[in-house]
């Protein structure tokens, strides 16, 4: 069985990709340290676009974000919270779109791994 893709196919699940590795602690976006490992499997500059799989540990970050991006949950359970406290928890096989303009909080309540699309 042949292991080559088709052209302009990108496989989430390259092994020789190596993790970006984050630490957040920032004080004005969380409230304590946490760490974060992102495999950036698609960046097109040129589009303001980047995509691939982000996983940390449980924390909580402000956002507010000024581009958009679809999440998937793949494992692990995530609230977001909006500015005026509403508020809805994702687990695994929820799929959603994080707008530009959204203002609140992120919050793993486990550890989550995702794929995320962003467009800048």
């Amino acid at each position: 069985m042949s292991t080559a893709l088709p052209q302009h196919i990108i496989d989430f699940a390259n092994p020789d990709l190596l993790p970006k590795e984050l630490e957040i602690n920032d004080p004005a976006l969380v409230d304590a340290p946490y760490r974060s490992r992102s495999w950036r499997h698609f960046l097109a500059p040129q589009k303001n676009a980047v995509a691939g799989i982000w996983e940390a540990g449980p924390h909580l970050e402000r956002c507010q974000c000024d581009y958009d991006e679809l999440c998937h949950i793949l494992e692990g359970t995530a609230r977001l919270t909006d500015e005026h406290g509403v508020s809805r928890t994702f687990g695994p096989g929820s799929s959603f779109v994080v707008a530009a303009g959204f203002r609140g909080t992120w919050e793993n309540l486990t550890a989550v791994r995702k794929v995320y699309f962003i467009l800048g």
